[in-house]
């Protein structure tokens, strides 16, 4: 082999070097190449702080441990009933007597003998003459069929006007004659049993072994520059805010799932759900909500109704605020609201306790509020990116348990635990060694997150959601 071509194989297999100066890399070329980055290590918030978590805390909601499937509470229903029409038969069989269907055989029961009944619109007072399960005054065969009752007014005289399917008789008492016997039938108390199911609210991170050491430009907490833990910090803070929005927005399921993976899913009711159910639901004249006094004035009437408490704390999106606050602005000017002094019975009585909880509070019509913004009702990317709420307004007292009589907060988290394990909020990390972690072959550090939990809604009645037109 010639020298020359032992050189070219060299060549081949070795660096080449240059002898002429232009072909060495100027140091200009070097730095342009290989110069240190200038990295910022500050990682920006560009959405701010994205948590939406919070809400069931700031509304006062207790933790109780369930130690069951299934968690029953009971609430009593209305001391008082309405007799209601709707779908009924009335029969004006002559001036002062009417015959009500209600249907069927026992459906009668809503009134007894001698009952006074009253027409909701014109003030009459009837006096229930004869009913068909219950037997008539005085006795007898009673004069009507299964289903029906017959009343008279009290004062012998035509009713003020006809009364027809739909409308609404108050029992508002009862007479009976001297010497007569003592009523046989009474009204049983109204208790009325919920059952609550748990939601199992799952999530994990995984980092590999390679991952887990290398080491990047931003400082993602406490000068720690390993991406993989902004990993796992954001995949703890997504576990807690679907864990928080399971429970408001979880509904129980007819009959449980059967499919592959999700079978006896049976569901959870959330706040949200018992709400729509069970509560007061008002929607604005405009898609914005609620945006006017009158339209406000309309809720407090409905709160009346269901025996509200005095104070409420409100969670709405940013259209409800801003509307609240255009109403409180010309309000003042008015003096048809007022900032008194004592509104702030919920934050000790101490203003600047509420403001720093960023809660604003005002009065109208005997009833305290104290309104925040709801994050979850903003985010474009949660509910804000739709209508379908614009907020909630939750009872900020006590309501009592009409069995045991222990008063409890209106929203109550529970979470399965039992001799010291708790699923409240469980977390654990499974790996091959990675992280120090010695529990599998893999070569990778499996971050779980777990919570079983259900939120009882008590008094649904009294808590308000708001909805657009």
């Amino acid at each position: 082999m010639s020298s020359a071509a032992q050189g070219a194989g060299l060549n081949e297999r070795s660096p080449k070097f240059l002898t002429s100066p232009d072909k060495y890399v100027s140091i200009g070329t070097l730095l342009d190449d290989y110069a240190k980055p200038d990295a910022r290590d500050l990682l920006i918030e560009r959405f701010g702080d994205q948590g939406i978590t919070g809400f069931l805390k700031l509304t006062g909601a207790t933790n109780n441990v369930g130690n069951s499937d299934e968690v029953y509470y009971f609430e009593e229903g209305r001391r008082h009933k309405i007799i209601d029409t709707t779908g009924k038969t009335i029969s004006n069989g002559s001036t002062k007597t009417i015959t009500v269907d209600m249907g069927s055989a026992g459906d009668d029961k809503v009134v007894a003998p001698n009952d006074l009944v009253m027409d909701v619109v014109s003030g009459d007072v009837f006096l229930v003459t004869d009913t068909n399960s219950l037997g008539k005054i005085g006795g007898g065969a009673t004069a009507v069929t299964a289903g029906q009752f017959v009343i008279e007014t009290l004062d012998d005289a035509a009713p003020a006007r006809t009364l027809a399917a739909g409308d609404k008789l108050a029992i508002v008492g009862n007479m009976h004659a001297q010497g007569s016997a003592e009523p046989g039938s009474f009204y049983e108390p109204d208790v009325q049993r919920h059952t609550q199911t748990f939601a199992i609210v799952k999530n994990k991170y995984e980092v590999n072994g390679s991952q887990a050491t290398n080491v990047g430009y931003v400082n993602v907490g406490n000068g720690d520059y390993r991406w993989f833990i902004k990993g796992e910090m954001e995949a703890r803070k997504r576990f807690e805010d679907l864990r928080e929005m399971t429970l408001l927005f979880g509904e129980q399921t007819a009959t449980a799932f059967q499919g592959a993976g999700n079978e006896g899913i049976t569901g959870s009711e959330g706040y949200f759900s018992a709400v729509n159910d069970r509560g007061i639901v008002v929607s604005g004249a405009t898609a914005d909500g609620l945006n006017s006094l009158s339209e406000f004035d309309a809720v407090i009437k409905l709160m009346d109704k269901q025996g509200a408490p005095a104070e409420y704390a409100m969670y709405v999106n940013r259209q409800q605020s801003l509307d609240i606050d255009d109403m409180l602005a010309g309000g003042v000017s008015t003096q048809l609201t007022a900032g008194l002094a004592g509104q702030f019975g919920a934050f000790n009585n101490d203003a600047d306790m509420a403001v720093q909880l960023g809660f604003k509070s005002f009065t109208r019509g005997g009833y305290t509020f104290h309104k925040h913004d709801w994050k979850l009702l903003n985010d474009p990317t949660l509910l804000g990116a739709g209508t379908a709420y614009h907020g909630a307004m939750v009872p900020m007292s006590q309501v009592a348990d009409p069995v045991s009589g222990n008063r409890a907060p209106a929203l109550e988290l529970n979470y399965k635990s039992a001799n010291g394990y708790s699923r409240e909020l469980e977390h654990w990390v499974t790996g091959g060694g990675v992280l120090g972690y010695k529990t599998d072959g893999t070569d990778k550090a499996t971050f779980h997150y777990r919570s079983e939990c259900a939120l009882i809604t008590r008094a649904a009645n009294q808590h308000v959601i708001i909805k657009g037109a």
